[in-house]
Protein backbone atom coordinates (compact mmCIF):
# COMPACT_ATOMS: atom_id res chain seq x y z
CA UNK A 1 0.00 0.00 0.00
CA UNK A 2 1.43 3.32 -0.82
CA UNK A 3 1.52 6.32 1.57
CA UNK A 4 0.86 9.07 -1.24
CA UNK A 5 -0.86 8.50 -4.54
CA UNK A 6 -1.90 11.40 -7.04
CA UNK A 7 -4.55 10.00 -9.83
CA UNK A 8 -4.69 12.68 -12.85
CA UNK A 9 -4.00 15.51 -10.63
CA UNK A 10 -4.31 18.97 -12.43
CA UNK A 11 -3.28 22.04 -11.19
CA UNK A 12 -5.31 25.46 -12.74
CA UNK A 13 -4.27 28.65 -11.43
CA UNK A 14 -6.45 31.77 -12.82
CA UNK A 15 -4.66 34.86 -13.72
CA UNK A 16 -7.26 37.69 -14.23
CA UNK A 17 -9.03 36.35 -17.33
CA UNK A 18 -6.49 33.71 -18.29
CA UNK A 19 -6.41 30.06 -16.92
CA UNK A 20 -2.74 28.78 -16.51
CA UNK A 21 -2.02 25.10 -15.90
CA UNK A 22 0.30 24.44 -13.57
CA UNK A 23 -0.33 20.51 -13.52
CA UNK A 24 -1.53 18.06 -16.07
CA UNK A 25 -3.27 14.81 -15.12
CA UNK A 26 -0.14 14.00 -12.96
CA UNK A 27 0.00 10.37 -11.61
CA UNK A 28 2.58 8.54 -9.48
CA UNK A 29 2.75 7.01 -5.30
CA UNK A 30 5.05 7.06 -2.88
CA UNK A 31 5.91 4.10 -0.44
CA UNK A 32 6.40 4.84 2.99
CA UNK A 33 10.19 5.36 3.49
CA UNK A 34 11.21 6.68 0.12
CA UNK A 35 13.64 9.66 0.08
CA UNK A 36 12.55 10.89 -2.88
CA UNK A 37 13.16 14.56 -4.85
CA UNK A 38 10.71 16.10 -7.46
CA UNK A 39 13.14 18.27 -9.17
CA UNK A 40 13.24 20.96 -12.75
CA UNK A 41 13.16 24.14 -13.65
CA UNK A 42 11.41 26.73 -12.61
CA UNK A 43 7.51 26.95 -13.59
CA UNK A 44 7.87 23.32 -13.79
CA UNK A 45 4.95 22.44 -11.13
CA UNK A 46 7.32 21.20 -8.46
CA UNK A 47 6.10 23.29 -5.55
CA UNK A 48 2.66 23.17 -6.76
CA UNK A 49 2.90 19.69 -5.78
CA UNK A 50 4.61 19.69 -2.90
CA UNK A 51 1.89 22.10 -1.79
CA UNK A 52 -1.03 19.46 -3.01
CA UNK A 53 0.67 16.47 -1.07
CA UNK A 54 1.04 19.08 2.20
CA UNK A 55 -2.61 19.77 2.00
CA UNK A 56 -1.68 23.03 1.60
CA UNK A 57 -3.69 23.12 -1.70
CA UNK A 58 -6.23 21.46 -3.29
CA UNK A 59 -6.21 19.76 -7.19
CA UNK A 60 -8.38 21.05 -9.90
CA UNK A 61 -9.01 17.62 -10.83
CA UNK A 62 -8.15 14.50 -9.93
CA UNK A 63 -7.50 12.64 -6.73
CA UNK A 64 -5.16 12.63 -4.10
CA UNK A 65 -4.94 9.40 -1.68
CA UNK A 66 -3.06 9.42 1.78
CA UNK A 67 -3.27 5.79 2.97
CA UNK A 68 -5.24 4.75 0.24
CA UNK A 69 -8.20 7.49 1.82
CA UNK A 70 -9.10 10.24 -0.71
CA UNK A 71 -8.85 13.64 0.90
CA UNK A 72 -9.06 15.77 -2.18
CA UNK A 73 -12.58 16.91 -1.08
CA UNK A 74 -11.80 17.49 2.53
CA UNK A 75 -12.57 20.70 4.24
CA UNK A 76 -9.80 23.00 5.53
CA UNK A 77 -10.41 22.02 9.07
CA UNK A 78 -9.90 18.41 7.64
CA UNK A 79 -7.13 19.15 5.94
CA UNK A 80 -5.28 21.29 9.06
CA UNK A 81 -5.88 18.48 10.93
CA UNK A 82 -4.11 15.75 8.62
CA UNK A 83 -1.35 18.16 8.04
CA UNK A 84 -0.92 18.46 12.11
CA UNK A 85 -0.75 14.22 12.65
CA UNK A 86 0.71 13.54 9.35
CA UNK A 87 3.38 15.95 8.08
CA UNK A 88 6.34 17.54 8.50
CA UNK A 89 7.45 20.46 6.85
CA UNK A 90 11.10 21.82 6.55
CA UNK A 91 11.21 25.94 4.80
CA UNK A 92 14.31 26.96 2.81
CA UNK A 93 13.91 30.10 5.33
CA UNK A 94 13.69 27.80 8.34
CA UNK A 95 10.45 29.76 9.12
CA UNK A 96 11.33 29.68 12.88
CA UNK A 97 9.62 31.49 15.27
CA UNK A 98 12.24 34.44 16.02
CA UNK A 99 11.55 35.12 19.72
CA UNK A 100 11.82 31.40 20.94
CA UNK A 101 14.19 29.07 22.02
CA UNK A 102 15.85 26.52 19.80
CA UNK A 103 13.91 24.37 22.20
CA UNK A 104 10.61 26.31 22.29
CA UNK A 105 10.30 26.39 18.41
CA UNK A 106 11.23 22.60 18.55
CA UNK A 107 8.41 21.71 21.85
CA UNK A 108 5.43 23.85 19.81
CA UNK A 109 4.43 21.72 17.73
CA UNK A 110 3.66 19.28 20.40
CA UNK A 111 1.89 21.66 22.29
CA UNK A 112 -0.39 22.18 19.33
CA UNK A 113 -0.97 18.45 18.58
CA UNK A 114 -1.37 18.36 22.86
CA UNK A 115 -2.09 15.12 25.19
CA UNK A 116 1.68 15.01 26.36
CA UNK A 117 2.88 16.11 29.49
CA UNK A 118 5.15 18.72 29.97
CA UNK A 119 7.99 16.19 31.52
CA UNK A 120 7.45 14.12 28.39
CA UNK A 121 7.54 17.01 25.95
CA UNK A 122 11.07 17.90 27.41
CA UNK A 123 12.67 14.61 26.83
CA UNK A 124 11.56 14.55 23.37
CA UNK A 125 12.68 17.55 22.54
CA UNK A 126 15.53 17.34 24.31
CA UNK A 127 16.48 14.14 22.85
CA UNK A 128 15.76 15.04 19.17
CA UNK A 129 17.61 18.42 19.95
CA UNK A 130 21.22 16.11 20.91
CA UNK A 131 20.45 13.86 17.75
CA UNK A 132 20.69 16.62 15.02
CA UNK A 133 23.73 17.71 16.94
CA UNK A 134 22.53 20.94 19.02
CA UNK A 135 22.78 19.75 22.63
CA UNK A 136 24.64 23.09 23.20
CA UNK A 137 22.17 25.25 21.59
CA UNK A 138 18.86 24.11 23.02
CA UNK A 139 18.29 27.43 24.60
CA UNK A 140 19.53 30.27 22.17
CA UNK A 141 17.02 32.04 19.47
CA UNK A 142 17.50 31.88 16.12
CA UNK A 143 19.03 35.08 16.15
CA UNK A 144 22.02 33.15 17.79
CA UNK A 145 22.35 30.74 15.40
CA UNK A 146 23.85 30.12 12.06
CA UNK A 147 21.96 29.37 9.12
CA UNK A 148 22.93 25.30 9.37
CA UNK A 149 22.21 25.52 13.20
CA UNK A 150 18.59 26.75 12.42
CA UNK A 151 17.61 24.41 9.60
CA UNK A 152 18.53 21.38 12.03
CA UNK A 153 16.26 23.00 14.71
CA UNK A 154 13.89 23.14 11.66
CA UNK A 155 14.63 19.50 11.06
CA UNK A 156 14.39 18.31 14.44
CA UNK A 157 10.58 20.36 14.93
CA UNK A 158 9.53 18.80 11.60
CA UNK A 159 10.69 15.03 13.30
CA UNK A 160 8.89 15.75 16.52
CA UNK A 161 5.39 14.95 16.20
CA UNK A 162 6.58 11.83 14.20
CA UNK A 163 4.67 12.74 10.78
CA UNK A 164 4.32 9.71 8.23
CA UNK A 165 6.33 12.18 6.03
CA UNK A 166 8.95 15.29 5.59
CA UNK A 167 8.14 17.81 3.03
CA UNK A 168 11.37 20.10 2.79
CA UNK A 169 11.22 22.80 -0.42
CA UNK A 170 14.44 23.83 -1.03
CA UNK A 171 15.86 22.76 2.13
CA UNK A 172 19.75 23.68 1.33
CA UNK A 173 18.81 27.29 -0.75
CA UNK A 174 19.90 29.54 2.15
CA UNK A 175 23.07 27.16 3.05
CA UNK A 176 26.68 26.59 1.86
CA UNK A 177 27.30 23.73 0.29
CA UNK A 178 29.42 22.29 3.56
CA UNK A 179 26.02 22.84 5.57
CA UNK A 180 23.67 21.98 2.87
CA UNK A 181 25.51 18.62 2.81
CA UNK A 182 25.66 18.26 6.35
CA UNK A 183 21.70 18.65 6.40
CA UNK A 184 21.00 16.31 3.58
CA UNK A 185 23.50 13.91 5.20
CA UNK A 186 21.49 14.09 8.79
CA UNK A 187 18.11 14.10 6.79
CA UNK A 188 19.32 10.56 4.98
CA UNK A 189 20.33 9.44 8.51
CA UNK A 190 16.45 10.33 10.23
CA UNK A 191 15.34 8.63 7.19
CA UNK A 192 17.17 5.65 7.80
CA UNK A 193 16.47 5.00 11.22
CA UNK A 194 12.48 6.46 11.34
CA UNK A 195 11.68 5.09 7.83
CA UNK A 196 10.23 8.72 7.76
CA UNK A 197 8.92 9.57 3.83
CA UNK A 198 11.21 12.90 3.23
CA UNK A 199 10.27 14.25 -0.07
CA UNK A 200 12.38 17.72 -1.94
CA UNK A 201 11.15 20.25 -4.37
CA UNK A 202 14.68 21.79 -5.65
CA UNK A 203 16.35 22.43 -8.41
CA UNK A 204 19.69 21.83 -6.97
CA UNK A 205 22.24 19.03 -7.99
CA UNK A 206 23.20 18.44 -4.72
CA UNK A 207 19.87 17.95 -3.30
CA UNK A 208 19.23 15.37 -6.25
CA UNK A 209 22.51 13.58 -5.75
CA UNK A 210 21.38 12.42 -1.86
CA UNK A 211 17.74 11.28 -3.32
CA UNK A 212 17.39 7.56 -3.95
CA UNK A 213 14.13 8.53 -6.17
CA UNK A 214 13.85 11.83 -8.81
CA UNK A 215 10.65 12.68 -10.73
CA UNK A 216 11.37 15.15 -13.24
CA UNK A 217 8.67 17.73 -14.20
CA UNK A 218 8.89 19.62 -17.29
CA UNK A 219 5.75 22.08 -18.20
CA UNK A 220 3.57 20.80 -15.44
CA UNK A 221 4.13 17.15 -16.36
CA UNK A 222 6.36 13.86 -15.55
CA UNK A 223 9.46 14.20 -17.67
CA UNK A 224 11.11 11.28 -15.81
CA UNK A 225 10.83 9.23 -13.01
CA UNK A 226 13.97 7.64 -11.86
CA UNK A 227 14.71 5.46 -8.60
CA UNK A 228 18.88 5.43 -8.14
CA UNK A 229 18.86 2.56 -6.30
Amino acid sequence: MSLIRLENVSKIYKTGKVDFPALKEISFSIDKGEFLSIAGPSGSGKTTILNIIGCLDKPSDGTLFLNDTDISSKNSNELANIRRYNIGFIFQTFNLIPILTAFENVEFPLILKGNMKQKDRKLLVEEILTEVGLKDFMFRKPSEMSGGQQQRVAIARALIKQPKMILADEPTANLDSKNGKEILQLMLQMNKRTNTTFIFSTHDRMVMDFALRIITLKDGQIHRDDKRR
